[in-house]
């Protein structure tokens, strides 16, 4: 694992900077694949390519990389309900560092395996060598560095395969309870696939450690996404049902959601158990420590979405099909932040302050000095006191041209009527067809400490092209770009603009 000491907002915050907003998963797969195998192998092997995108975005005058949550996903494939909080994708696993690294044979031509039987492969290579070997020093380490959450998330990935992924409420209830006979005996048959998992989570560690530190010689800074629930059916929730909101047999009493706003009329009902605060308190949050410690290790900065659930979060009847039917229920996010602060002194986040913000949100924020977000699309809605409008950012922020849950922003630009597109180019000075590069100028242009442009904005791509569309489900985190896209005369148009508005070390 990483152990550098941690960046804190300081040092980020205290120059302007860009940079990209691109998912993992959107990085070129190591071969060309049909649509059906995309579906299939989501995400497989991109460790591979991660630097060389970092080396693009830095020859383009960027300095920050923003990616979505890294962890374990289930198969509708979105990182913001993942199996653990904790861990990582080892579908992400880079098949070309293996055998670089001699972690696995390099005779097995990598093209025609499957991603899991390169890393069965690798797990057998790696068990078959030397004990002596610095790669079982490593692992060792990395085992007890990771001993609180390791162990239960491999188990909990081995019954996961053990029945057909079925979630963990609905397994015997010996298991689903923990009861400790069932667990001895279950983990003594599942010895080889626990130790399989496990290793394959040292390696995505292990590699990420490398990416990182790459990015760090090329001056870029990792900015990762942090949810703010967790999935039902997860490792964290299986192994601390005392910290969620569960009746006996592990169902939630209320859910997650928000209510209706921009994004969807019947508002998003996500479904994740809602957090057990009086007993996290009693623990002083030792929990949530351990995650962004976790996190803390992949990334330079951290954005936590849905800051507004610190002070309350909208609570879903469980039988309530979508999130219309709800209420507010206080959280203790002084208490949580202050835990934070003082286990992580040089706390360096992001809060993800979109939507119904209420001044008690703001003022959270604002204690602990923590920049918050604005996103032009959310701008053009012809009140000039629009808190997203360049003329009234603030400074201490991060702009967005578009977020993953938004349209590009060709497309959404397209999708309006004649009159806002017109309201738009006047406020832009520009043409129709200057779009996106002019909302891109904008956003560079702004007073903002930090602009994020997503990648298919930089490209110029319609609807077609977008990560998300919120309150669907299919055919989303689906979208990859190709390495001929990202061509030497972009990367210079974006240096000058960069340069130019004072974005570049």
């Amino acid at each position: 694992m990483h152990r550098a000491a941690t960046t804190g907002l300081q040092t980020i915050f205290q120059q302007r900077r860009a940079g990209v907003l691109l998912p993992i998963t959107a990085l070129p797969n190591q071969t060309q694949l049909s649509v059906k195998q995309t579906r299939q192998a989501y995400g497989c092997g991109v460790f591979d390519s991660a630097c060389r995108f970092i080396d693009w975005i830095a020859s383009a005058g960027f300095s920050v990389w923003q990616l979505l949550p890294l962890g374990p996903t289930h198969s509708d494939h979105s990182p913001y309900l993942c199996l653990s909080s904790l861990a990582g994708e080892s579908h992400f696993i880079g098949l070309r560092w293996l055998q670089q690294n001699e972690l696995l044979d390099a005779q097995i031509e990598i093209s025609t395996i499957s991603h899991r039987a390169a890393l069965i492969a690798a797990h057998n290579h790696f068990t078959q060598s030397s004990p002596d070997h610095h790669w079982h020093r490593e692992y060792d380490r990395f085992c007890h560095e990771a001993h609180s959450w390791l162990h239960h998330f491999a188990l909990f990935m081995a019954l996961h395969q053990q029945y057909r992924q079925r979630p963990w409420y609905e397994w015997p209830a010996p298991l689903r309870d923990r009861h400790n006979d069932a667990i001895a005996a279950i983990e003594q048959r599942l010895n080889d696939e626990i130790a399989q998992i496990k290793f394959a989570q040292f390696l995505f560690f292990k590699q990420w450690s490398v990416i990182r530190h790459y990015a760090e010689q090329k001056g870029i800074f990792l900015f990762g996404d942090m949810p703010m629930f967790v999935a039902h059916d997860s490792a964290d929730v299986w192994a601390n049902r005392d910290y969620f909101k569960l009746n006996s047999e592990g169902q939630p009493q209320v859910v997650a959601g928000v209510p209706p706003d921009y994004f969807s009329s019947i508002g998003q009902r996500w479904g994740n158990p809602h957090y057990n605060w009086p007993r996290l308190q009693r623990d002083h949050f030792c929990w949530w420590i351990q995650r962004l410690r976790r996190h803390l290790e992949l990334f330079h900065l951290l954005r936590i979405d849905h800051f507004r659930g610190l002070d309350s979060a909208w609570e879903i009847p469980l039988t309530s099909h979508t999130a219309a039917i709800g209420q507010w229920q206080p959280a203790p996010g002084k208490q949580l932040l202050s835990a934070l602060h003082r286990a992580l002194p040089e706390l360096p986040l992001v809060a993800e302050d979109l939507g119904l913000i209420t001044p008690e949100v703001t003022a959270l924020r604002q204690q602990f000095r923590l920049p918050g977000m604005a996103v032009l699309q959310f701008a053009f809605d012809g009140n000039p006191d629009n808190p997203y409008l360049p003329d009234n950012l603030r400074q201490y922020s991060v702009l967005y041209t578009g977020t993953h849950d938004n349209d590009t922003s060709l497309g959404w630009f397209v999708s309006l009527s004649e009159q806002q597109q017109q309201m738009i180019t006047h406020y832009l000075h520009c043409a129709p067809e200057d779009l996106p590069l002019a909302l891109i100028k904008a956003a560079l242009a702004s007073v903002a400490q930090l602009a994020i442009i997503p990648l298919q904005d930089i490209l110029g791509l319609g609807s077609e092209h977008r990560t998300n569309t919120p309150g669907t489900v299919g055919n989303n985190w689906l979208w990859r770009f190709q390495w001929q896209q990202l061509q030497a005369h972009k990367a210079q148009q974006l240096l000058v603009l960069n340069r130019r508005y004072g974005r570049c070390k």
